[in-house]
């Protein structure tokens, strides 16, 4: 049988017959370089540059992605196939022996070194703006819902006194299951369309004291800013560890102990805030194995009182107490 060669190897061979071509491939190797760049490395100007890699672009060599108004460039060493591989490599070789290569290599250094200086000149004159700028650019702490991609895909979490829904609609994407509970009618209507959306997420009625969910069936619950409409906190805190697999977590954020008053007025809560040794005393009688409370920062801009989080961790199987 007669093998017949690859076209193709003859246009990568017409490619690499150029010296700078060739030159121009060593560059882009392990660097993605625009055409700006390479004509600093190369000594060459814009429209040799251009005109060279449109012929290795042909040929299968190098590759591009915009980015903004221009293209950056690499060698499409991934695509490669091996024959290809292996004539370069050769050629890659042979090159390296010539004069040109070596002051390619230290033009190439300098290149990435302006590259360093001036994202260190941004941050040395935007170091006393840069969370502003980053606020305006992201919004206020992008990072915290990034925090959510750190659970466990395999989690059912709970939010628990839901309202219209807000945290079950931002942690749908992250976990396999969410059970929404809110005893109001019109809080569940609004969390329902929030989350019509998000397949495994699921709306139920329900209050605190008596929630409409398994024993041990839950990963983590999360109660947000529920606990100041609670007469008893005590059993609601008991009813969440009842739901909670051996080990799993209720999370709470709600507010530290404060003076506005008016908040039972306008708002209808019993308490106004808590302090940490209150929170862990109700852990305790609640039957949880630990507790941790930690005051959160102030947003910007944020003009009710400070937040905290605790965290209340369930009686795993080798503890001690009633489960």
């Amino acid at each position: 049988m007669i093998r017949h060669a690859d076209p193709a190897v003859f246009d990568r061979l017409a490619a690499l017959a150029d010296a700078t071509r060739a030159r121009m491939l060593v560059c882009l190797e392990r660097h993605e370089l625009t055409v700006g760049e390479l004509q600093d490395i190369l000594q060459l100007p814009q429209s040799t540059v251009s005109r060279h890699l449109k012929a290795l672009a042909g040929a299968q060599w190098v590759a591009s992605r915009e980015e903004g108004a221009s293209n950056r460039y690499r060698m499409a060493s991934r695509e490669l196939d091996p024959s290809a591989r292996k004539l370069w490599h050769s050629v890659r070789d042979e090159l390296s022996l010539l004069p040109a290569a070596q002051r390619d290599a230290d033009r190439l250094h300098e290149v990435l070194a302006g590259r360093h200086s001036k994202s260190q000149e941004f941050f040395a004159s935007s170091a006393g703006q840069w969370d502003r700028l980053r606020t305006e650019l992201f919004g206020a702490r992008p990072e915290l819902f990034a925090l959510l991609g750190l659970l466990d895909p395999a989690s059912t979490v709970a939010d628990l006194g839901c309202g219209t829904g807000q945290f079950a609609e931002a942690v749908a994407p992250f976990v396999a299951r969410v059970i929404a509970v809110d005893e109001s009618a019109a809080m569940l209507r609004a969390a329902t369309s929030r989350l019509h959306g998000a397949d495994n997420a699921e709306v139920r009625q329900g209050t605190l004291e008596a929630l409409p969910i398994d024993g041990h069936s839950v990963d983590i619950a999360v109660m947000s800013l529920v606990l100041p409409y609670v007469a008893n906190p005590v059993p609601a805190l008991a009813e969440a560890r009842r739901v909670l697999r051996a080990g799993g977590r209720l999370l709470i954020i709600d507010m530290c102990a404060h003076e506005h008053d008016e908040y039972r007025q306008t708002m209808g809560h019993v308490w106004l805030g808590f302090d940490a040794a209150q929170v862990e005393q109700w852990a305790i009688e609640a039957g949880y194995a630990t507790a941790r409370v930690h005051a959160l920062p102030a947003m910007p801009g944020a003009k009710g009182p400070t937040l905290f989080s605790a965290v209340l961790v369930a009686l795993r199987p080798d503890d001690t107490g009633v489960m």
